[in-house]
Order: structure tokens, then sequence, then C-alpha cells
């Protein structure tokens, strides 16, 4: 059962204005990674399904962060289908993520007020997810669909609209300047924050530091 509301996720979401993005099969390194971007000051962090049993050591992270990492909020990404969504769900997830936009699994979320955000790869993508009542929608892949201009052009009549891409953004202050002179609310990073070499040195120190950097990065952008 998620234990952070959906307005407390939208908002964590918002107020960082970027959403790490990673897969371990070891609850040790997973629950390092975690602690690391919090540690940063970034709560909500997306674990992706896509290994076998991910969705156990999605749970004992869980377990975890309940007991010794209350304000986490722990998200689960890559989810295909309703029935999977409803597993992680089960197993605590607070949000969760998918590449593309699947009416079932955005009825599962909302009957148990669960924040849903979906891939969206076009306008009229766009707007179905927002029928089915998701306030963030993930342009996946981002660079590849149009980068920022597309969320410009998209918002100019649908100012509403609050789109986080993962997919093309690197990092740098230039990349997230682009993204967020465009609208975006918040971006998702993936290997680009979590990157592998980090993983294998066990380097949470520079984890943690890089989270730092994008969230001072991300404020001095947005001017606050």
């Amino acid at each position: 059962m998620a234990r952070h509301t959906r307005l407390d996720v939208l908002n964590a979401v918002h107020d960082a204005g970027v959403v790490p993005i990673f897969y371990n099969a070891q609850f040790e390194t997973a629950r390092s990674i975690a602690l690391a971007c919090r540690d940063g000051g970034i709560r909500a962090i997306e674990f992706t399904n896509r290994g076998d049993h991910a969705w156990e050591v999605f749970s004992e992270l869980d377990r975890w962060a309940a007991s010794d990492a209350p304000d986490l909020i722990l998200g689960a990404g890559s989810i295909q289908d309703a029935p999977t969504a409803a597993l992680y769900i089960a197993n605590g997830a607070n949000f969760i993520v998918s590449p593309a936009t699947d009416d079932a699994t955005a009825r599962v979320c909302n009957r148990r007020k669960i924040a849903y955000m979906p891939g969206c790869g076009s306008v009229t993508e766009i707007a179905h997810a927002e029928e089915l009542g998701c306030e963030i929608v993930k342009l996946f892949p981002g660079d590849s669909v149009g980068g920022p201009a597309f969320v410009k052009a998209t918002r100019a009549p649908m100012p509403w609209t609050s789109i986080m891409p993962t997919g093309g953004v690197d990092g740098s202050r230039d990349s997230l300047k682009a993204w967020f002179d465009s609208g975006v609310p918040a971006v998702g990073m993936g290997s680009a924050l979590v990157s592998s070499d980090i993983v294998a040195d066990g380097a949470w120190d520079t984890l943690t530091q890089r989270c730092q950097d994008v969230l001072a990065s991300i404020k001095d952008i947005r001017g606050r």
C-alpha cells in the first residue's frame, strides 16, 4: 500500500524537477542508489521493472524505506499492464510509470489514488492520457519524439499539459535549460544520472553530488 498520497507524489516531482530512474537486481545496491539520491535532495525515484523478480527487489526496498527512509517516495517504472501495476501497488509503489498509455492501468491506479505517468509520443496520446486522469505524462523517448520543440509546440494550444521527458536529458545545464524553457515541470534521468560507472564503483558520494548539481541547475534555470 502506498505510504504517500498522490498529491504528495506530484508535488515532490514538481518541486525537485527531476526523477532518477534505475534498476538493479541486488537489494543492497538498489538501497544505496536510493539513499544517495535522497541524500542529494531528491525524494521521488523510479525503480524500473526490467529484470526477473524485479518486484521482489522493489518490495524489499519499500519495506526498508518504510522504516529507515520514510520520506523517500518509491515509484515503479516500465510497467506494461494493469496486473503488473497492481502487483507493484500491492508492494508499496507510490506512483506508476509506463512506456505507453494503457487504459486498464490508468483505471487500477485511479481506483487506488496512485499517480500514473504513462508514456506518450503524440498530441493525441497526451490528450487521451489526460482524459484518463493523468496529471503528468511521460514523453518517451523524449529526444526521438521531438525534443523540447515538441513540448513547446504541444503546450501552445494545451498550456495545462505537464510533460516529463525521459530520454535525451543528459544533465548538462544546456540540456536542462532547453527542456525547462519549453515548459516541462520535471525530467526523468536514467543512466545520465545513475551511471554504470558509479554503480560499478559504488561511488555513492559522487551520485549524491551529481543529484545536488542537477537540482542546483534546475533551481537556477527556474529562477528560484
